[in-house]
């Protein structure tokens, strides 16, 4: 497989990793410009950029480039007097980080959500969508997207969260929609919303103010989802209600709620 496929397969996966490339070089180098290397978090590595020092230099700053909220750097060393090779000559090479695709769980597989998937995973999300009806979620209906038949409730209490997952709840019930609500409330998320009217709305507000949630906690809570456009059809609410994902997904993330305490 070529390193082009590799990272093909890493981005399938959703797997982070660093694309190291040398952009100059100059002298005796081990490798010359358009050479690359593949850096993921585990340390484990896709082809080379020469190996020895320079290697593990970039390796290095490659991971802390994961870690960092930046999206790319240059290391520009001289091989000899920076890093002791006997090379002699100077490289400078290019990391950029490619970060794994948003997730998107979908709660409830009805007519709205079939919209909402699809053209999730249409702008770049890796969504799953939750449903304890087989009937409804099905291969035949979600053919881009991860299912699992089971109850969103419990599913959603079993999420770790995290920043990159972003949370929809359009479940067919109203109290399974507060489930998955409380559930998901204390958990980290860019994105937490569920489908209705203001009235239903004010209502969740109402009883996760009464089941003991701050205030912040309460406010996360994106509802009704979705940008105002007046939206009628499924269709419709799902073009508003990814576009407050694409919204939220192209600024900077918010500090994570908490819930009661």
């Amino acid at each position: 497989m070529d390193l082009y496929a590799e990272m093909a397969a890493l981005v399938s996966e959703g797997r982070p990793f660093v694309l190291a490339t040398v952009i100059e070089s100059a002298g005796s180098t081990p490798q010359k410009p358009g050479s690359k290397l593949v850096v993921l978090e585990d340390g484990s590595l896709r082809g080379t950029v020469g190996g020895g020092a320079i290697e593990h230099q970039i390796i290095q700053a490659a991971q802390a480039l994961l870690a960092s909220p930046e999206h790319t750097r240059i290391i520009e060393t001289h091989l000899t007097h920076e890093l002791g090779m006997c090379c002699g000559g100077r490289m400078k090479v290019f990391l950029e980080k490619h970060g794994a695709p948003p997730r998107l769980t979908v709660f409830g597989a009805g007519h709205v959500a079939l919209e909402l998937a699809s053209l999730a995973h249409r702008v770049g999300f890796r969504v799953t969508v939750v449903d304890a009806r087989p009937e409804w979620a099905n291969p035949e209906r979600f053919p881009d997207c991860e299912l699992l038949v089971k109850d969103p409730a419990d599913h959603a209490r079993a999420l770790p969260g995290g920043p990159e997952h972003y949370f929809c709840v359009t479940t067919h019930d109203h109290p399974l929609d507060q489930a998955v609500v409380e559930a998901l409330l204390d958990k980290s998320s860019a994105y937490l919303g569920v489908i209705g009217s203001r009235r239903k709305a004010e209502r969740f507000r109402m009883r996760l103010r009464a089941a003991g949630f701050t205030e912040p906690a309460v406010e996360r809570l994106r509802s009704p989802m979705g940008v105002d456009i007046g939206a009628l059809t499924p269709q419709e609410i799902a073009v508003s209600i990814v576009g407050e994902l694409i919204q939220v997904r192209r600024q900077p993330p918010s500090p994570p709620g908490r819930g009661a305490g």
